[in-house]
């Protein structure tokens, strides 16, 4: 796919500051934000952070119409929802992302009584428990991966990016840890600077923009390598999950992991094009609730990403591209097989050209 149909987000981490969030508020961008979409259900905490998000949002967005206004009911509402929604005395301050995914960080390692999740140590670092902190805590000139690799500490700010990137972080931690890791060795090789090199390059393509195929059916993944839209995601549709009508028996899903993707699709194009892994799973994994398959995955994912970046050739280039409304039940105009002639979107593809 071209660069111009990647989300324009991909090289935003660079963790700039921005103005700070006004107390208690967010900005009518988060309103917008559709949390029944398919490509959101994997989402760790998502029931949390939806409600929170949902109603930080609102709280806004009723202070906003009841400006210069009497009417005493009104914002005897807006209080109510500051004072007996979710967390709100804890949340209604700046840096109110950060809080939000720290919240959610707690309740799960409660949940599954586990200990918060930790960085990979590279080189004489020890490891960090991982946390979500204010933006304005990340040093100036420091590398953001650095930082969090030697503190542990997530620099947030209130924006759709990072609350995507913290979604992920909840939902993929070790994953996460993993890449974060490899920046730091690469890091420690060559520096900062604008060029990163591939390791770093491949990091930032599918940490932004990454999507994950798994499947027990080897033929659909071969097939979406290949460019072949139709035995990937045409001929086979009964066999892709459906997030919203959960079957034992299928043999193919998508879990989005680029935050980047994720922030674009809160305004879904059809040229969206995610760059992909397959990872190959035993047809017991669609078996597992969504919590189980998602921490197997974590598992799965750190492994696949350990042994890709180890790899002296590893180049982004080896992501397989996947235009991400195609994916079956994930957009509803493509249950009309027409869907899939767009030859601007579903390209023959590189490889294709390459065998000839």
């Amino acid at each position: 796919m071209p660069a111009s149909d990647l989300p324009a987000t991909l090289n935003s981490d660079t963790h700039t500051k921005q103005p700070p969030v006004v107390e208690g508020q967010l900005d009518n961008s988060f309103a917008t934000i559709d949390w029944q979409v398919p490509w959101l259900s994997h989402i760790t905490q998502l029931i949390y952070i939806s409600n929170t998000i949902e109603r930080l949002s609102r709280s806004k967005s009723q202070r906003n119409s009841l400006d210069g206004s009497n009417d005493s009911k009104g914002l005897d509402d807006v209080k109510s929802l500051d004072e007996h929604d979710i967390n709100a005395s804890d949340i209604n301050t700046p840096d109110t992302i950060a809080k939000v995914l720290k919240t959610a960080m707690m309740q799960q390692a409660e949940h599954l009584q586990q200990p918060l999740p930790q960085t990979i140590p590279a080189h004489d670092n020890k490891p960090q428990t991982l946390q979500f902190v204010s933006q304005n805590v990340l040093p100036e000139g420091e590398a953001y991966e650095h930082f969090i690799g030697t503190t542990g500490n997530i620099p947030t700010r209130d924006n759709l990016h990072d609350l995507f990137n913290g979604s992920i972080w909840l939902t993929f931690p070790k994953t996460k840890a993993m890449l974060n890791y490899y920046h730091m060795i690469e890091i420690a090789k060559q520096g900062i600077s604008e060029r990163r090199g591939r390791v770093r390059d491949t990091i930032t393509v599918f940490d932004e923009n990454g999507a994950v195929l798994v499947t027990s059916d080897s033929s659909i993944g071969e097939a979406l390598v290949n460019f072949d839209w139709q035995t990937s995601l045409v001929k086979p549709r009964a066999k892709w999950d459906n997030p919203t009508q959960p079957d034992n028996s299928v043999q193919a899903a998508v879990y989005i992991f680029g935050h980047a993707l994720l922030e674009q699709l809160v305004h879904p194009r059809k040229p969206l094009c995610a760059h992909s892994i397959v990872i190959h799973v035993a047809q017991e994994f669609f078996t597992l609730s969504l919590a189980e398959r998602m921490r197997y995955l974590d598992d799965k994912i750190t492994k696949y990403m350990d042994t890709l970046l180890s790899n002296d050739d590893v180049k982004p280039r080896q992501l397989a591209p996947l235009p991400i409304l195609g994916v079956p039940h994930f957009w509803a105009e493509n249950a009309n097989t027409g869907f899939y002639e767009d030859r601007y979107v579903f390209r023959n593809g590189r490889r294709k050209k390459d065998k000839k």
